[in-house]
C-alpha cells in the first residue's frame, strides 16, 4: 500500500480526515483493481476500505446509498462507488470513482473474450471452462448468503425474499413488478409495524455507527451540491441523455436498424432501464434474449462468460461485454472479426455503464434530501430483501444448467431438471467448490483455478 493511501486511514475513534481528490483517485484505482467476487464481494470491499478503515462515510449513510443503488437498474456496486465519489468530490469525484471501478476489469475482460473467441473450441480450453462453470455456482451461492446476512434482518424480510423467489421462479413474474410490490410492502408496512422494517437497530455486541468524513462535512454545511437545486433534474436529463443515447442513435443511423451494432446498442440500452437488482438478477433474462431471441451465443457460452467475469475485477455485469463481443465477432460483416468484436464490446460497455452515472447524478441529491424519511428507508430495505430472492433464483438456474445436461419447461415456464441427465463430474466439482469457499474460506480466485485444473483432470480421466 502506498504512503499516500495509508495516510488517509484514520484510527477508529479519531476524527476522520477528508481525502483530497488525488488521494481519492488512488483509493478508487485500488478498489477497481481488487474488486473481485461479484457485487457482494465488491460492496464488502468498499465497506472495509471506506467505512471501516478510512471512515470516509458512516455506516448508516453507506447503507442508505446502497439501498438506493439496489433500487436502480444496472450494477449496484459501481453505482455505489459513483454515489460515494460524488458525495466526496462532486461530479468529478463520481466520474473518477465510476470509471476506475470499471476500466481494469473491462480491459481484462476484453483480453479474455478475444482468447475465448479464438481458442474456445480447443479441448484444453473447454476442459478449463468446464471446471470454472462448476465453481461459479459456488460463488453465486455465496453471494446469496452474504447479501442475505445483510438484508434479511428478521423473519418478515426472509418472507419477502422467499415470496420474490417464488414469484420469479414459480410464476415467471417480471422483476420490475416484484421490485414494485416489495417497495410498496415496505412503504405501507412502515406505517403499521415500523420496527420490523427498520434497519437501523444494532444487535448485541455491534459497534455503534461512527460518523465518517462525509457526515461531518454535512454537519459543517460543506456539501451544498447534495441539496437539489431548482433546475437540477432537467439539467441532468439534458446533459446525460444525449451522452448516453447519442452514440447508440449514431450507430443506428450509420448501420441501419437490422445490424448487429444497432441490436447491441438498443438491447443493452434497454437493459440499462429495466434490469433491476444488478448482475445476478439480470443474467437469466439476458441469457434468454442473447441465446433464444438473437442467437448470439449457445446456452453454455453464457455461463462461460460469467466464469470469465468472475475472474476479473470490476462489476460482474462485465459478462455483458463478453456477450457484445461474441455477437459482433460472429457478425463482423466487412470488418475483421477482432475489430468487430472489440467495437461490439465497447458499445456494450457504453450502453451498460453510462446510464449508471445518469441515475446517480440525477437522483442522488433527492435521495440525500429524503435520507431521514422512514417510509422510504423501509421501502428500500424491503426491495433489498426481494433482490436476495431473485439471486436465489439465479443460483437455482445455474445449478440446473451446470449440473444437468437436460432441463425442461414446466407450468409457468419453470425449469425442471431431467434427473437422468445429471453430470456427476460437474456436481462433484460444484460441491468441492462450495466446501472450499463456504467452509474452508479459500479465496475465489484460488477456488476457480483449482476447479479449472480439476475439470481438466476429470474430463481426461473419464475420456
Amino acid at each position: 500500500m502506498s504512503v499516500a493511501a495509508s495516510e488517509t486511514r484514520a484510527p477508529a475513534f479519531d476524527m476522520p480526515a477528508v481525502p483530497t481528490f488525488g488521494e481519492a483517485v488512488k483509493v478508487w484505482a485500488r478498489i477497481g483493481l481488487l474488486s473481485f467476487g461479484g457485487p457482494a464481494g465488491q460492496i464488502a470491499l468498499m465497506h472495509k476500505e471506506l467505512v471501516e478503515e478510512r471512515r470516509w462515510i458512516g455506516e448508516q449513510r453507506f447503507l442508505h446509498a446502497l439501498n438506493y443503488c439496489m433500487l436502480l437498474p444496472g450494477p449496484e456496486a459501481q453505482q455505489l462507488a459513483i454515489y460515494i465519489g460524488w458525495l466526496l468530490h462532486r461530479t468529478k469525484g463520481g466520474l473518477v470513482a465510476g470509471i476506475l471501478f470499471v476500466v481494469p476489469g473491462a480491459l481484462v475482460m476484453l483480453t479474455l473474450s478475444i482468447l475465448y473467441a479464438l481458442y474456445g473450441n480447443a479441448p484444453l480450453v473447454e476442459s478449463l471452462f468446464f471446471g470454472v462453470k462448476a465453481a461459479v455456482l459456488a460463488v453465486v451461492v455465496e453471494a446469496v448468503i452474504r447479501i442475505g446476512r445483510r438484508a434479511l434482518k428478521n423473519r418478515l424480510m426472509v418472507s419477502i425474499a422467499l415470496c420474490a423467489f417464488l414469484a420469479i421462479y414459480g410464476l415467471n413474474m417480471p422483476f420490475p413488478i416484484i421490485i414494485l410490490l416489495a417497495g410498496l410492502t415496505g412503504w405501507i408496512g412502515s406505517r403499521f409495524a415500523p420496527d420490523l422494517f427498520s434497519g437501523t437497530a444494532h444487535g448485541k455486541g455491534e459497534v455503534p455507527d461512527l460518523k465518517g468524513a462525509v457526515d461531518l462535512m454535512f454537519e459543517r454545511g460543506e456539501l451544498a451540491h447534495t441539496i437539489p437545486a431548482k433546475w437540477h433534474a432537467p439539467r441532468s436529463i439534458l446533459v446525460w441523455l444525449p451522452i448516453w443515447l447519442g452514440p447508440v442513435l449514431l450507430v443506428w443511423a450509420i448501420t441501419g436498424s437490422t445490424s448487429v451494432w444497432t441490436q447491441i446498442g438498443g438491447f443493452f440500452s434497454l437493459m440499462a432501464v429495466v434490469t433491476f437488482g444488478g448482475a445476478y438478477a439480470v443474467l437469466a433474462y439476458v441469457a434468454q434474449a442473447a441465446v433464444g431471441s438473437f442467437g448470439w451465443l449457445a446456452p453454455g457460452e453464457m455461463v462461460d462468460g460469467l466464469g470469465l467475469a468472475e475472474t476479473t475485477p470490476g462489476p460482474l455485469i462485465l459478462v455483458l461485454q463478453f456477450v457484445g463481443f461474441i455477437a459482433a465477432f460472429r457478425h463482423a460483416g466487412s470488418l475483421s472479426q477482432l475489430l468487430a468484436g472489440s467495437l461490439g464490446a465497447l458499445l456494450t460497455l457504453w450502453a451498460t455503464f453510462v446510464p449508471c452515472f445518469f441515475w446517480i447524478f440525477l437522483g442522488a441529491p433527492y435521495i440525500e434530501a429524503l435520507r431521514g424519511n422512514k417510509a422510504l428507508s423501509a421501502a428500500l430495505g424491503a426491495i433489498t430483501a426481494a433482490v436476495v430472492g431473485v439471486i436465489m433464483n439465479l443460483a437455482l438456474w445455474f445449478a440446473l444448467h451446470v449440473i444437468f445436461h437436460e432441463v425442461r419447461k414446466m407450468g409457468f415456464g419453470m425449469d425442471v431438471p431431467v434427473l437422468s441427465s445429471i453430470d456427476w463430474r460437474a456436481a462433484l466439482l460444484s460441491c468441492a467448490a462450495m466446501i472450499a469457499i463456504l467452509k474452508l474460506k479459500i479465496g475465489m480466485l484460488p477456488t476457480l483455478a483449482g476447479a479449472a485444473l480439476a475439470g481438466v483432470l476429470l474430463l481426461a480421466a473419464s475420456g
